[in-house]
């Protein structure tokens, strides 16, 4: 496969999260974004979404979601345009539906970045073209591609690997690793308070992907299953729109700090730490780790532009 006889295969589909998408093409998704990324070293230049428009429509703050999609997007030759929620009526004085309406008669695209995972599918729903989820409160499915990028950087092979988050269980990042390590035969194991385990819902939709792929999925608050973790992964205690929740977060979660005991606990040379960004160094992880020699963040970060222009290119 390359980029420039690529035909989108997944032309017109929505990225809402990994569920309806097969390891098989998550895998075609994945192939894409190795090239992509190669094309990019190599200082190519290809236009392929000359003509396209994209409309990127942000509740949230964002660093990496948002200059990944306009990045990725612009050196292709297409036009992106930014819709803050001051700019846009989005379930204000507009219902969402009317807007997915409006929206979909201008633009070849749609990246939603918010709050309500219903308002990414009714987008999705009435628009007629491919809608991204950049981030909702349940899942963010373009950051767990890069980070499954990452991992197959430094191991090569997916399939049997075992990822270890440290953390909060039940947040969209936690939610959406479970989700596409369950189809790709990665053993994930979630490790948190139990105040903060995941639900029974998102538990049962992975359960059958992971008897197909031969995927483990384990969710426990004992530490000491980090051991024989080819990566640890951690994010933010707070989540955004949860400030409230910051000093009673801080006091559970503290214990499950990403330090360098907790790395030497894997008892891998070779294991490395991973984290969607933004950090509080600090708190979830040591300025020690974040920095350190197993530290892959920035590759991470790096991998979220690749990883979303071969979406697109995918689906567009």
């Amino acid at each position: 496969m390359t980029a420039e006889n690529f035909n989108a295969p997944f032309k017109g589909r929505s990225l809402i999260n990994w569920i309806n998408y097969s390891p098989e093409e998550i895998n075609q998704i994945l192939d894409l974004s190795f090239i992509v990324k190669k094309q990019a070293a190599a200082g190519e230049i290809h236009q392929r979404f000359i003509g396209k428009t994209i409309a990127l429509i942000f509740e949230k703050r964002s660093t990496r979601t948002r200059c990944s999609f306009e990045t990725a997007f612009g050196e292709e030759g297409g036009h992106p345009v930014f819709l803050s929620s001051q700019d846009i009526q989005l379930g204000a004085k507009e219902s969402v539906e009317d807007t997915a309406r409006v929206l979909g008669r201008m633009f070849s695209a749609i990246q939603f970045r918010g709050f309500s995972q219903n308002h990414v599918e009714t987008l999705a729903k009435y628009s007629g073209i491919p809608v991204y989820n950049g981030l909702t409160d349940d899942y963010h499915p373009t950051q767990v591609l890069a980070d499954v990028m990452t991992l197959k950087e430094n191991f090569r092979e997916l399939k049997g690997l075992h990822l270890a988050y440290c953390g909060d269980g039940r947040n969209n990042v936690a939610r959406s690793l479970m989700i596409i390590c369950s189809k790709l035969g990665i053993h994930f194991t979630i490790i948190s308070p139990q105040e903060l385990f995941p639900d029974d819902k998102i538990i049962s939709i992975c359960t059958p992907f992971a008897k197909v792929s031969g995927s483990n999925i384990t969710i426990s608050d004992k530490i000491s299953l980090v051991k024989g973790a080819d990566s640890i992964y951690t994010d933010v205690w707070t989540s955004m729109g949860e400030e409230s929740l910051k000093k009673t977060r801080t006091a559970l979660l503290n214990p499950y700090q990403v330090n360098d005991e907790l790395m030497q606990m894997s008892e891998k040379n070779s294991c490395i730490f991973l984290h969607c960004l933004p950090a509080v160094k600090g708190e979830e992880v040591t300025h020690e780790v974040i920095e350190g020699k197993q530290s892959r963040v920035w590759d991470q970060a790096e991998n979220r532009k690749h990883t979303i222009k071969a979406i697109m290119l995918s689906t567009l």
